[in-house]
């Protein structure tokens, strides 16, 4: 498992054996095994996700019941992703669409048929193939989907948020697989200018000013780091 998988912890809290939910797209009425997962993300935040598994169909529902605060979050919330079953035996594919915002900050969702467009955390980390290699059938466009194996829920999940959420985050999940670095850098002086900060996470780290101030932000919006006078930055105890 690569690294920036394992930053994202998921865990089951309910697993119910029937259980049933509405189809949109059939309109109508499922049955089917239904499990609740809460997901920690180390880019975006604290997720509650819906998994509705209808074998009959061969479809997995990923349906987000609680997302991370915001009104850019907050459209998502609700939002489901479907994962059907490929001609690829043990397998389901999901076709690649982002999110995005525009100037009006509304969240919007592009599918994407270009593979230079698909980010590198899906590239990385998940098997991608054309629409037609996937399904066996063919369409209008050259529409990209990723491959998961049909019972791992989990990977499910993590696409999601690689879809959906990390496209709509403050800063690149590279800059943000730094974050516990810039902690350590921090702590390390007690008391550290910001200056420092910025000269150390180039030498050590390969990061721009930019990138620095985005993790800065972000940390004092958690909690984690407090500025004691202008200028410095300390790690917020316990």
């Amino acid at each position: 498992m690569s690294t920036i998988r394992k930053m994202i912890k998921i865990i089951s809290v309910e697993n119910r054996a029937k259980d049933a939910w509405f189809d949109f797209g059939l309109r109508q009425i499922r049955e089917g095994a239904v499990i609740f997962h809460k997901a920690t993300d180390f880019l975006t935040g604290n997720w509650l996700f819906k998994t509705c598994i209808d074998e009959e169909q061969g479809k997995t529902i990923i349906k987000a019941l609680k997302c991370p605060p915001g009104k850019i979050f907050a459209q998502i919330e609700g939002s489901t992703m479907m994962f059907q079953r490929s001609k690829i035996e043990g397998f389901v594919y999901d076709i690649i669409s982002l999110t995005y915002t525009g100037e009006d900050e509304r969240v919007r969702r592009e599918i994407i048929t270009d593979l230079d467009k698909v980010p590198a955390s899906i590239k990385d980390n998940f098997e991608i193939k054309k629409y037609e290699e996937a399904t066996g059938k063919t369409v209008i466009g050259k529409n990209l989907v990723t491959i998961v194996r049909d019972k791992d829920v989990k990977d499910m999940i993590i696409l999601f948020l690689m879809e959906r959420a990390w496209p709509l985050a403050s800063i690149s999940p590279e800059t943000g697989l730094k974050e516990e670095n810039i902690v350590k850098l921090i702590d390390d002086a007690e008391k550290a200018s910001i200056d420092e900060i910025y000269a150390l996470a180039n030498e050590r780290l390969n990061m721009m000013k930019d990138d620095v101030d985005k993790l800065l932000d972000l940390l004092k919006n958690e909690g984690k780091i407090d500025s004691p006078s202008p200028g410095y930055v300390k790690i917020v105890k316990g």
